[in-house]
């Protein structure tokens, strides 16, 4: 209930967070970033939201956050959190799932086909997935339980994660710049998160009511 009562209310508990906390909200903003990409039980952590959110604080000023240190911090956070997620995969991924419950359900021909995609058309997931809530949680680990080069995955990486946390604040700086924006802050962020979902709730709901999605 806490988390999602700091979800849907993300703009308050983060106006919140810098009064109590001042500078020290870059190393939660650090965390939360670090532990949504680099930890892959935890892709319900609201990046997207709490970034959005950190920039538009930035725009309306009167604290001490500054679009360039939101978009540093962020952008670092990523790109170290993605190369933690594929280590963990590299090293415990397949092995891990040969011997979990679905392991019979697991066939090396599945594995080398997997490890293949990656190293012939994986580089463009890095990036894109960069941009899907919860998705890109999973698609470092995928990439390196499927041994993807290390070189490939780091400069898409790399690319990805200083594209999305340059877009995400600076859409928050600039929305928040407009005064329809700061006087329906709330709304607003209620907005990112249900479109956050958006990815997450289709399919499940595709499956309650047919078969298949047309």
């Amino acid at each position: 209930m806490a988390l999602i009562d700091f979800i849907l209310h993300i703009d308050a508990h983060m106006v919140s967070l810098v009064h109590q906390y001042g500078v020290g909200i870059y190393p939660i903003l650090f965390a939360i970033v670090f532990i949504e990409t680099g930890v892959v039980i935890f892709p319900f952590l609201p990046g997207d939201s709490f970034l959005f959110a950190a920039g538009a604080l930035t725009a309306l000023g009167g604290n001490v956050l500054r679009l360039p240190y939101v978009i540093g911090v962020c952008v670092i956070a990523a790109i170290l959190g993605d190369m933690m997620n594929y280590w963990i995969g590299h090293t415990i991924g397949v092995r891990a799932l040969y011997h979990s419950p679905i392991s019979r359900f697991i066939k090396e021909d599945k594995v080398r086909e997997a490890e293949n995609f990656f190293n012939e058309r994986g580089k463009w997931t890095i990036f894109l997935g960069r941009f899907m809530p919860f998705v890109r949680t999973f698609i470092p680990f995928i990439a390196g339980s499927s041994k993807m080069n290390w070189g490939i995955f780091s400069s898409f990486n790399i690319f990805g994660a200083i594209v999305w946390g340059t877009v995400v604040s600076a859409a928050g700086y600039f929305l928040g710049n407009i005064p329809i924006v700061s006087e329906h802050f709330s709304l607003i962020m209620l907005l990112i998160v249900f479109v956050s979902l958006v990815p997450i709730m289709v399919p499940y709901i595709c499956l309650l009511y047919t078969s298949r999605c047309v």
